[in-house]
């Protein structure tokens, strides 16, 4: 099936695929969500059709941005959503005895074919309050969907904005590749990490199995231990090395390589810079480059960077050279990396110089260690020579923040608008069905998002519109957008015939992350201190929240 290879959910017949983890089924939710629906059936207002809206309340990491992420998640899931028997088994177990059959024959007819989905297309840059779906359906089984929605859009949606919050520092032109399985939360978490953080904008991942899944290219290549591993050259026993085009062998590699490290030795440009290297790490060296001739890419920090493993790299890379074959580059995974990188770089240009090698002062230098935003920030700082970095822990784990605070808010139910108040004017929802535009200035930016009801006029290019802070009567503008995006769009249109917005492939939602976010204005996207991005609604929304709002809160009495 090409969902696997391309990030596709429609299969040649049509049928969309189940959920990428086998864990998310009808049961990946809370309790009382069973015990709600139970209680809904039990007063006959299960089928009363509600509107919810996920959104969040706030930016992550500081920032004032989010990438939103775990849309096709949410599809599969929806167009999966069906109870099995030992399902509804469990949930009888669970619930109280006195709940009664018949609601268990409701629920295995139960599917989402009453239930429709709108949502901001994945990869897109989002901001709090605009809602990224709302669901319409029976109230009952829109319930018990509230969880597993909120789960797979919290930790998508954090991870891609830490992604592209990494991409933003290390800039356009650096490879960045996620490395984080190992420490990720468990299985789905590394696999979710490694999709989203490509989704925004890494360009590769350590990760098979999501390279299996979803077509992420892979990258990687050894460890320390393979390194140390090795005690001498003595042991390499195959020494033949075919040349890059077939027409010549060399039957002792070793001893080529070894030739090689004596002319460094020798090198004016080298001269006192190192004395006798690591011999081990020769010997592991030139047995993976008698593995992989074409992908030669050495950890040099297992004994000593600039002594022995950089040496000993330039030896077998350029033994390699001989032969017809050019060498990746090295991977620093320890000390001072930016300047151990500036070492490195000279010694790869002496190395061109002196022996005539062209381009080998331009080999690739990544760096790994526990990098983070702020690390690759100093880096930047300091001055460098880093071409890629491998970044796992602080990116995978969302280190800086552990949850994005996605809610699930009803906003009107039988057609009657619904609000939620708070005392804390941040958790106040926007009631009613909407709809939700970006307004575009002259420069090509976006300028604010708007919130209006649903059979409001749409804003129209060059028309006047007047964009009010949701709960702040003084703060208002004026837009004359010069282009105007619609931004939900439906992505699951039930029985009602609409025609569905396809998913597309990963590697296109990857684009539309990369474009969305070189089309913000630079200050909503620095790293500090960043301007906050302007989220509206219409005049009539406006009057209607504050009317509802004055209309459900109790009066209070003064003694």
């Amino acid at each position: 099936m090409t969902a696997k290879a391309n990030g596709l959910v429609d299969d040649h017949s049509g049928v969309i695929a189940g959920p990428t983890n086998p864990m998310v089924t009808p049961l990946l939710t809370d309790l009382y969500q069973f015990t709600m629906a139970y209680a809904y059936w039990k007063a006959g207002k299960h089928n009363e059709r509600a509107v919810f809206d996920l959104y969040f309340r706030k930016n992550p990491f500081g920032g004032e941005y989010t990438v939103f992420g775990g849309l096709e998640e949410c599809i599969r899931l929806i167009a999966n959503f069906k109870f099995k028997e030992d399902d509804i088994s469990f949930i009888r177990e669970s619930l109280p005895g006195s709940s009664e059959d018949d609601f268990y024959n409701y629920l295995r007819r139960l599917d989402c074919s009453d239930v429709e989905l709108y949502a901001i297309p994945e990869g897109t840059v989002v901001f709090p309050k605009v809602p990224l779906l709302r669901i319409e359906g029976p109230i009952a089984v829109v319930q018990l969907l509230e969880t597993p929605l909120v789960n797979l859009i919290n930790y998508a949606s954090l991870v891609a904005t830490n992604a592209a919050r990494h991409r933003s520092v290390a800039g356009k032109s650096k490879m960045l590749i996620e490395f984080g399985l190992r420490r990720a939360q468990g299985p789905d978490g590394g696999i979710g990490a490694s999709k989203y953080c490509y989704m925004g904008g890494f360009d590769a991942t350590s990760n098979v199995a999501a390279g299996k899944l979803f077509g992420i290219p892979l990258r990687g290549t050894h460890s320390h231990a393979f390194v140390s591993s090795f005690m001498s050259p003595h042991e390499i026993i195959e020494k033949t090395l075919r040349s890059f085009d077939g027409s010549s062998s060399c039957e002792d590699f070793v001893s080529l390589v070894q030739t090689w490290l004596s002319k460094i030795q020798r090198a004016n440009s080298c001269r006192g810079s190192f004395g006798e290297t690591n011999q081990s790490e020769l010997a592991a060296f030139t047995s993976y480059a008698l593995a992989f001739p074409n992908n030669f890419l050495a950890l040099v920090d297992t004994y000593d960077v600039m002594r022995s493993g950089v040496p000993n790299f330039c030896a077998v890379a350029l033994a390699l050279h001989d032969l017809g074959y050019k060498a990746v580059g090295i991977r620093l995974d320890s000390g001072d990396l930016a300047y151990l990188s500036c070492e490195a770089r000279k010694f790869f240009c002496g190395m061109e110089r002196e022996f005539g090698v062209p381009d080998f002062g331009k080999m690739s230098i990544t760096a790994s260690n526990d990098l983070n935003e702020a690390t690759i920030d100093a880096l930047n700082k300091q001055g460098h020579e880093v071409d890629a970095y491998g970044i796992g822990t602080y990116l995978v784990t969302c280190y800086a923040q552990a949850a994005l605070g996605c809610v699930f808010k009803l906003v009107e139910i039988n057609d009657q608008p619904r609000i939620k108040l708070s005392e804390d004017v941040t958790k106040v929802s926007i009631p009613c069905k909407k709809r939700c535009y970006r307004l575009y200035g002259m420069g090509g930016y976006p300028l604010v998002d708007i919130m209006t009801g649903e059979n409001e006029p749409s804003p129209k290019v060059g028309e006047q519109v007047l964009c009010r802070h949701p709960f702040n009567e003084s703060k208002r503008a004026y837009v004359v957008p010069q282009h105007v995006e619609e931004l939900m769009k439906c992505y699951w249109p039930g029985s009602t015939g609409k025609a569905r917005e396809e998913l597309p492939p990963l590697k296109d939602t990857r684009q539309r992350c990369i474009t969305q976010l070189e089309q913000m204005r630079s200050d909503h996207m620095r790293r500090i201190n960043p301007t906050p991005y302007k989220v509206s609604v219409s005049g009539k929304l406006y009057d209607f929240i504050h009317f509802l709002w004055l209309n459900e809160a109790p009066v209070g009495v003064l003694h």
